[in-house]
């Protein structure tokens, strides 16, 4: 785990570090714009350990171990701590490697002086080892879908090849031709990230509570590349409506960062009205929803203005879409998430209840914008959708967005729906949600409990994100996924998977799975923006069972830092430092 989390340190120093003329000189006078800059930076990380090698036949492994070693990415005549690999006639070498962590990014192969010119090797990468370690085929999933984790690679004599574009953690390498021998200096993972310091942070008596923050905190900063991605394996495109929990989790951790606007903004140039976005209805509602809450934490009033066009003509769009009884009539794809695709009552009430948050958080954007018209028109709207209220069919979706919008008590919703198995039928997505409800219900001990039970049975299973979907019943009999999977025991990442995502191919690094981090941060540390941009503040911590709880929380005016500590008697003690220009209010 320590190693694990020294890539925050390494984020944090190269944040630090001075930025760099963004071109060279020469190309100064000729760049007219056409150029873009990677907002990312590359960083070299060695193997952890070697998972597996396996050798048949006439071929050898030697010096296996030397890969694990920093290296400098340069080819030299010494060879001292060369790996060296050879195929005979009828055997071939193989092996498989751990990073340690999941990674963006791909391979750095440094080579001597083999007795050929040039070398082929097969490539695999995984999220899992058995993902590295399996063929592409129907049956297992397993795709070259988004980014290429499958390839063969031909490797220069004394020189560097640098390959790959992918989420993985795993890299398995085979060489596969007779008669060869590879001369392999260093294999290093070339990770692709934005160099941007945590200002949040959240630390307590509980560690797995801490470590489910941090992992929650690192799956979203994987997913800020240029834009900010469902996922780093696969789904690597802007998803608007997934994006909202990983938006609380960048205000929570990070403070503002262009990737947001950079992706609101794509989203909303490549949707004209009346077309939907992502061609998901719902999805066009949570564009509204996350400019209101980017706005809550950022207060940047200027873009929040550059949108009223699109705002204003998506809330009208939206208003047709509602009958004479109050019911919402959306079109286009009806969806919240996968697990919740089923139950179509569920499905109908999720998007009634999100139909009722479109037009609270129009009203809200409107009054900010100074249009008073929009601002009683959706008012209206508001009061027509709210006289209809649909059966959540057990629903924890559809629950949990009944409660947060008004159709449904809180405490009625958390007794009968959310709490009910604990954290059985919660998703990865919608769970953060589940939580918004339990807390606006007062279970937050409930909630607490379903965070170290759910998203802990990732970590237990060797995860170091969260995943794309995940079922607690998934654990019976279940390996690890950085182990060899054993005969009597069930391969998760082969076996599970629903939808779009079966098998090897459902992503094991999805940032819409980081919603404790930022439930945590709110609930538990107790930090709530109280007026746009953090100007006004309230901190009221929610402890449980928890001894103590400390960390920081980012704002446009700096950093609040907050510990609150339970006293003998059960009274909560608190220390509560906010910066210049942010007043903190009861």
């Amino acid at each position: 785990m320590k190693r694990f989390f020294s890539v925050i340190g390494l984020v944090c120093a190269c944040a630090m570090a001075q930025a760099q003329p963004l071109l060279p000189p020469v190309w100064q006078a000729d760049a007219k714009g056409d150029v873009q800059i990677s907002s990312r930076t590359i960083a070299y990380l060695p193997a952890t350990r070697i998972v597996w090698q396996e050798t048949t036949g006439d071929s050898s492994i030697k010096g296996l171990e030397n890969l694990l070693l920093k290296g400098n990415g340069q080819a030299d005549l010494f060879d001292g701590q060369i790996t060296r690999i050879k195929n005979g006639a009828t055997g071939k070498a193989s092996f498989l490697l751990d990073f340690g962590r999941e990674l963006q990014g791909g391979i750095q192969m440094v080579t001597g002086r083999s007795s050929q010119k040039e070398v082929k090797v097969r490539v695999r990468f995984g999220e899992s080892v058995s993902e590295a370690m399996c063929d592409i085929t129907p049956e297992n999933g397993a795709t070259n879908d988004h980014a290429i984790r499958d390839f063969h690679l031909t490797l220069p004599w004394l020189g560097v090849a640098e390959i790959g574009n992918s989420g993985f953690r795993f890299v398995r390498i085979d060489l596969e031709e007779p008669n060869v021998e590879l001369c392999l200096k260093e294999l290093r993972a070339t990770f692709g990230y934005r160099a941007i310091p945590y200002l949040g942070s959240f630390k307590s008596d509980n560690e797995r509570l801490n470590n489910i923050w941090m992992t929650g905190a690192y799956t979203v900063h994987l997913n800020m590349q240029e834009f900010i991605w469902d996922g780093v394996k696969r789904d690597r495109l802007v998803w608007i409506g997934d994006l909202h929990p990983e938006l609380m989790t960048v205000n929570t951790v990070f403070g503002y960062n262009e990737v947001i606007p950079k992706s609101l903004d794509l989203i909303r140039d490549t949707t004209p009205i009346p077309n939907w976005m992502n061609g998901i209805s719902s999805y066009s509602i949570w564009w509204l929803l996350i400019h209101r809450d980017w706005y809550r934490y950022q207060g940047n009033l200027a873009y929040l203005q550059e949108q009223k066009t699109y705002m204003t003509s998506l809330l009208n769009h939206l208003m047709t879409k509602i009958d004479d009884k109050g019911k919402e009539t959306l079109d286009g794809t009806r969806f919240l998430d996968w697990p919740s695709s089923p139950n179509v009552k569920g499905v109908d009430a999720g998007l009634q209840a999100l139909m009722v948050m479109a037009m609270q958080a129009g009203e809200d954007i409107a009054e900010v914008l100074g249009d008073k018209d929009l601002t009683v028109r959706c008012k209206k709207a508001e009061k027509r959708l709210l006289k209809y209220v649909p059966e959540h069919n057990q629903s924890k979706q559809g629950a949990a967005l009944m409660a947060l919008a008004g159709l449904m008590k809180a405490e009625k919703a958390d007794k009968e729906v959310l709490s009910v198995g604990g954290s059985q039928n919660f998703s990865t997505f919608y769970g953060y949600y589940m939580l918004e409800a339990m807390a606006m219900a007062g279970n937050y001990q409930g909630a607490m409990d379903i965070i170290s039970e759910y998203w802990g049975a990732m970590l237990d299973l060797g995860a170091t994100t969260f995943w794309e979907d995940f079922n607690i019943e998934w654990t019976k009999n279940a390996a690890r996924i950085d182990e060899i999977v054993l005969e009597d025991k069930v391969d998760v990442h082969r076996t599970y998977g629903d939808y779009c995502y079966k098998g090897f191919r459902h992503s094991l690094c999805h940032g819409w799975a980081s919603g404790p981090t930022a439930w945590l941060s709110r609930h538990v540390l107790g930090v709530e923006v109280v007026e746009p941009g953090f100007k006004k503040v309230r901190i009221v911590p929610h402890l449980g069972n928890l001894n103590w709880v400390e960390g920081t929380f980012p704002t446009p005016y700096g950093i609040i830092k907050v510990r609150h500590e339970k006293g003998q008697n059960g009274k909560i003690h608190s220390d509560i430092r906010v910066p210049e220009g942010v007043e903190l209010v009861k």
